[in-house]
């Protein structure tokens, strides 16, 4: 077996083995494929190796079908923690500067979103001096509080930062990396996957369906999941990304 390492000398303490738990978390759902972990410590975490391919439509389409049933695995509560992870928090955002990760056990999503997302990472872009206001962000957070975005979906195990450079495509399938896993809604995943242009984004939204519809106009939403991320790179990458960050919030204000 091929393996790759991935190494993290200056990482905080249990960014590795988080990530090797919550690899292994989402491989027992059954669904979509997640690259297998071979051995980790603190700073090392040994992978199987992947030989890299182009998707194509199909696997798209079935990749969508396999992440419904990560999805559909399940969680214990909003944020809650992939088992075997070995802090009470997680970690969000590149190896070189992860940012803390909050777990939880909520039952509402909107709360858990608002309190441990949203103005988690806003709080932080904004201590950097890369937002110029925390109003924006407060506010939505009170209608999510409230329940203005909830459905009835339970809590999905998710990727949690399923971004397209987080979807390393083999010759025959989409495999999962470098989860930030936790229990959160299906269209996080789904809204990451839309940030940054994954290939095929269609028809994996249609293999998803077939399996597990989403909410009644799910597209509206995307914006708000994806404002965590969005927030993240406003405090690690610069003040671009907190102006983008306050005109999506602006838009959920009304």
């Amino acid at each position: 077996m091929q393996i790759h390492t991935k190494r993290a000398p200056n990482a905080p303490k249990g960014f590795l083995e988080t990530e090797a738990a919550g690899l292994e978390w989402l491989r027992e759902a059954h669904g979509a494929a997640v690259v297998k972990v071979v051995s980790v410590s603190a700073s090392t975490l040994v992978l199987e190796a992947l030989v890299r391919g182009r998707p194509n439509a199909d696997m798209a389409y079935r990749f969508g079908e396999a992440l419904a049933h990560t999805h559909a695995a399940g969680a214990k509560g909003f944020g809650a923690r992939p088992p075997l992870a070995p802090l009470d928090h997680g970690y969000y955002g590149p190896t070189e500067e992860p940012l803390p990760m909050a777990y939880a056990d909520e039952r509402q999503w909107g709360r858990f979103f608002a309190d441990h997302r949203l103005l988690a990472y806003a709080r932080i872009a904004h201590a950097r001096g890369q937002l110029t206001s925390l109003a924006p962000f407060e506010q939505l957070a009170e209608r999510l509080r409230a329940g203005d975005f909830d459905d009835t979906l339970p809590p999905a195990r998710i990727h949690g930062d399923l971004w397209s450079g987080n979807l390393l495509w083999t010759p025959t399938s989409g495999v999962l990396i470098d989860p930030a896993a936790h229990g959160g809604h299906p269209l996080t995943d789904i809204a990451a996957l839309a940030l940054f242009g994954v290939a095929h984004f269609d028809d994996i939204v249609a293999g998803y369906q077939h399996v597990t519809p989403l909410p009644t106009q799910w597209e509206t939403l995307i914006d708000l999941h994806q404002l965590p991320c969005i927030l993240l790179h406003a405090a690690l990458f610069g003040s671009v990304y907190g102006a983008q960050a306050r005109q999506l919030a602006q838009r959920y204000l009304h």
